[in-house]
């Protein structure tokens, strides 16, 4: 098997993906098992089904909800009989002022970004400290530590992910178990389509105010999770990396 790099970072890997239905999680799942590792592609939306073949099995369920990360975990073992890498990706967005926000919004903000994440990474860990062995990778965002009018929730949440992952990340090193995660600029995705009618189109526009000009593709967010998921990584531990197109170190 063959990659452009010439480097199938992440062959032999179980992973468990989460997200996987579309967008960037769909471009990480994809690419795992087209460099030869095993996935447990993980998503609410039964949309996540066509992505079954040999390498990838496909789970329907809620990152929020009691059990899903258990089951996730479990189809990982009985299937592919391991699990070495987590991807936590499940994301949503709010877009609205806090002052007429309500604790509704606020929670399902969260729930997704943040108490999913928590769920599946602890019960990740649990089994790889079994084998001393393993890799979490959070997909965060520059609004963990940028902002702009309206997306309150949501830069809450990603800073709270860039925190979980630094704390994991003390935590788990001396088990063997490397968390890190993507500050991830305007991606070509569905996020703001529950919302928007042309959220693809307005994220194509915003990301033209980083200082690369455009906003990525999936497919490039998804290269930087293999890095980060292999043994290349060995000595990140803690980072957020950032994949913004120079959004966060620009003044505007």
């Amino acid at each position: 098997m063959s990659t452009v790099s010439g480097v199938n970072e992440v062959e032999g890997k179980v992973a468990i993906v989460t997200g996987a239905a579309s967008g960037i999680g769909r471009a990480i799942t994809e690419l795992f098992a087209a460099r030869g590792a095993k996935v447990v592609a993980v998503d609410a939306n039964d949309d996540v089904k066509s992505l079954e073949s040999e390498n990838i099995a496909p789970l329907v369920a809620d990152v929020t909800a009691d059990g899903s990360a258990e089951k996730a975990v479990e189809l990982a073992l009985t299937r592919f009989g391991k699990l070495d890498v987590l991807v936590n990706n499940a994301g949503r967005i709010l877009y609205k002022p806090i002052v007429e926000m309500t604790k509704e919004d606020w929670d399902w903000q969260m729930q997704t970004n943040v108490t999913g994440a928590f769920l599946f990474s602890r019960e990740a860990a649990k089994e790889m400290m079994k084998r001393k062995y393993g890799a979490i990778v959070n997909i965060a965002s520059y609004a963990a530590y940028f902002a702009f009018p309206g997306i309150a929730a949501y830069t809450a949440s990603k800073g709270a992910l860039a925190q979980l992952t630094r704390t994991q990340a003390l935590e788990a090193i001396e088990h063997g178990i490397r968390v890190n995660a993507i500050g991830v600029g305007d991606t070509v995705t569905n996020l703001l389509n529950h919302f928007m009618e042309d959220g693809r189109g307005f994220l194509v526009e915003h990301g033209k105010k980083a200082p690369i000009g455009r906003a990525a593709q999936p497919e490039e967010i998804a290269e930087i999770a293999a890095f980060l998921a292999s043994d290349r990584a060995s000595f990140i531990v803690g980072s957020v990396v950032m994949a913004d197109g120079g959004m966060s170190v620009a003044i505007n």
